[in-house]
């Protein structure tokens, strides 16, 4: 590729504010998509089914964050490598990245499919399940892990087709999932009263139909050409991709951890509080799928930022990857503004979209918003400047931002705290953990932008 043909790529030279405009809104778009899968589900089953239902989804919940991990490390780890090559003007290292990706999304899938199946029950009884919650999540669990494969390749060409300047494709492909599951949700559980079923086969129909449009881009890229060689593996790009897309994965994994942890707390301390057992776990579960939605925007943001930093990166354009650091990170700061608001004014109304419950259930559905959710206002900055990281390619950087918030600081809290003040103390570990990320994002940041400076003047 020559230096006039990767000057007319719009990456190198357009405007930061129109470039983040164009690959962060169908990003964010996407993302939400995403996370609505999830919470149109939970919105039906607790309407529909009730408070076990919505238990049910959210000791489920651990299966579905491990894939999208396994999505994110793949998916945005080949597409960080595809942009990289371009911006050095590698075109054929781009396509084998690209190729490569797609043999990695199918054969790791398979894999979490497999064992997944195979280890249902004991799984969903490790990640807090109860006796009487144990049916509905085992009756939903079985369909659901059979959209696995379609879900992670759905994601892995999601990130590529983004990298690849069509964001709009790409979003078109999510959001014709996510109505189609959304017709189907109804359709079948209303209509049919198929309950857990049908919640579970609306999901996985709309993650195959994202799936199969995806698959439509691959003779479609405008910047590269996928051939057959692309496909052969190669272990040095694999392992590459799974460097850059290490970040994102750690901290899908780490909300893995999370999960499981807080869901045996709350049945733990639960089972020795007024609320009981699934009261907790169905209120958690919620409030964690609704966080998703925020988070969804915040992420979307970041992800938006990845094609134009890391080509930027790759053609040592280091002002212009600060300058789109600092518009996401502006966007992002208003967006967390306005959920903080949200989540502290109206958590009745919220928790009424999945269903009635008891007094005990409205009570500590109300706290598990104001208290968990405390500090949503700082917490758009973590996951844009995990992608950030990824982005320039100092994966290392980003999976240690990734991990702080989940794994370094919130677990321990999440331990510790409940020992002094039952329950409410597992909800309070959370915004302590959202400070102390939100700071050590901040110092991380500081100093690479003084990197950056100083690269710019030895050259």
């Amino acid at each position: 590729m020559s230096t006039n043909e990767i000057s007319r790529n719009p990456l190198a030279d357009g405007k930061i504010d129109v470039l983040l405009r164009k690959f962060a809104v169908p990003s964010v778009i996407a993302m939400l998509v995403n996370a609505l899968y999830n919470m149109v589900d939970q919105m039906f089953i607790g309407n529909f089914v009730g408070t076990l239902g919505n238990a049910a989804t959210n000791v489920t919940f651990p299966i579905t964050t491990m894939s999208i991990a396994m999505a994110l490390l793949i998916g945005q780890g080949g597409a960080s490598k595809q942009n990289l090559e371009l911006g050095a003007g590698n075109k054929k290292k781009a396509e084998t990245a690209v190729g490569n990706m797609l043999v990695m999304g199918i054969v790791a899938s398979t894999i979490i499919t497999i064992v997944s199946l195979l280890f249902l029950e004991p799984l969903l009884i490790a990640f807090g399940s109860s006796k009487q919650v144990l049916p509905y999540a085992v009756e939903y669990g079985r369909i659901i892990i059979i959209g696995i494969p379609f879900a992670v390749l759905g994601t892995c060409l999601n990130n590529s087709i983004r990298a690849d300047t069509s964001a709009k494709f790409a979003m078109i492909s999510m959001v014709a999932g996510a109505i189609t599951n959304i017709v189907l949700d109804a359709l079948f559980i209303i209509v049919f009263h198929m309950g857990m079923s049908g919640a579970a086969l609306a999901t996985i129909l709309g993650q195959i139909l994202t799936c199969c449009i995806s698959l439509t881009y691959v003779k479609r890229y405008k910047h590269i050409k996928i051939t057959k060689e692309c496909f052969k593996v190669e272990g040095k790009v694999c392992a590459t991709i799974c460097a850059l897309g290490l970040a994102p994965c750690i901290n899908q994994l780490s909300m893995f951890v999370v999960q499981i942890v807080v869901n045996n707390l709350m049945k733990f301390y639960g089972a020795r509080s007024s609320y009981g057992e699934d009261i907790p776990i169905a209120c958690i579960g919620i409030v964690m799928k609704i966080n998703m939605v925020f988070m969804a925007i915040v992420i979307g943001v970041g992800q938006g930022t990845q094609p134009i930093v890391s080509y930027n990166y790759g053609a040592a354009a280091y002002k212009r990857c600060r300058k789109t650091y600092i518009a996401a990170a502006k966007a992002n700061i208003i967006i967390s503004v306005i959920f903080f608001i949200l989540f502290q004014t109206m958590p009745q109304q919220i928790l009424a979209m999945f269903g009635n419950g008891s007094k005990e259930y409205i009570e500590f559905g109300v706290k598990c918003f104001r208290i968990n959710l405390f500090m949503t206002f700082v917490n758009g900055m973590q996951p844009l400047t995990s992608i950030f990281f990824t982005s320039i390619g100092k994966a290392t950087k980003g999976a240690f931002i990734a991990l702080t918030r989940q794994i370094i600081f919130l677990l321990p809290l999440a331990v510790i705290l409940p020992k002094f003040m039952g329950i409410e103390g597992i909800l309070f570990a959370a915004p302590v953990a959202d400070l102390m990320a939100f700071i050590l994002v901040i110092v991380f940041v500081v100093y690479e932008f003084k990197l950056m400076k100083k690269s710019e003047q030895v050259a």
